[in-house]
């Protein structure tokens, strides 16, 4: 930790909350970090929240992955948060230790047509935007591997398969294989309309392609916990992007110790 000294603070500006969070800033200046108001200048960026606000805190500083990110929750922990709000001490123990472990998170760069990429730390999902029958054509790489009809499609990193992907019955899949998932939302399967009617998942030298036909309706995209409507989008390229999400790496708070504590 010795090389990273200046630290962003990321949440809700409540009065309430402010007061909460002052001990935090505080306790920072007493170890000698370096508070700043521009994320430019962080290599740490702590959000104070809940996944979504994680969640939010990685968007609005630009999915740096110079930097460390670190999550305090308010209540109780979740995925992304590992420590918890009133718990100075496992903090104080952490930013003490002279070679931190640090945990990668893998992202998805999402290309629309031909502007610029957008990354999501959890998942893209495209759903349509009124009552009606989605039509999508589906590519792995240059192969068109089905035509999609129902009412959209999820596509989850690692860490976002326990979050909108599980729910649909998609796999949880462990952090550290370097892929994404393709999970379907109430596809329609009978004899004339047929899909795979089952979640998929890439490795990281795949691309997934969605093309979109021509119509006056257009998609709802769902970036982690951000929501676009974005008309005459035509294609949609998803990989896995070279920027990963790092994250403080603490004893017995592993990805699947999360899993076990968030649902069973």
């Amino acid at each position: 930790m010795t090389n990273r000294r200046n630290i962003y603070f990321f949440h809700q500006n409540d009065p309430l909350l402010i007061k909460r969070v002052q001990p935090l800033y505080e306790l920072a200046e007493t170890y000698s970090f370096t508070i700043v108001s521009d994320f430019k200048q962080a290599n740490i960026i702590v959000s104070i929240g809940d996944d979504g606000t994680f969640l939010q805190a990685v968007r609005k500083t630009g999915f740096r992955d110079d930097c460390l990110y670190a999550g305090i929750a308010i209540g109780q922990l979740n995925m992304y948060c590992d420590f918890l709000l009133e718990d100075t001490s496992k903090m104080i123990e952490s930013i003490s230790i002279e070679n931190i472990e640090v945990r990668r998170y893998p992202t998805i760069e999402i290309k629309l047509d031909d502007q610029p990429s957008f990354y999501a730390l959890n998942e893209l999902s495209i759903r349509s935007s009124i009552i009606k029958t989605f039509v999508l054509d589906v590519f792995i790489d240059s192969l068109h591997f089905e035509t999609f009809r129902g009412d959209g499609i999820i596509i989850a990193t690692p860490t976002g398969s326990t979050a909108y992907n599980k729910s649909v019955k998609g796999a949880v899949v462990d952090p550290t294989l370097p892929c994404f998932q393709v999970s379907e939302l109430a596809s329609i399967n009978n004899n004339t309309y047929r899909t795979l009617d089952s979640s998929f998942i890439l490795g990281p030298e795949r691309t997934l392609t969605i093309q979109l036909p021509e119509s006056d309706d257009y998609p709802t995209f769902g970036m982690d916990n951000e929501a676009l409507s974005i008309k005459d989008v035509k294609k949609i390229q998803v990989t896995l992007s070279g920027k990963v999400i790092k994250t403080v790496k603490l004893k017995d708070n592993s990805f699947w110790e999360k899993v076990k504590r968030t649902f069973l």
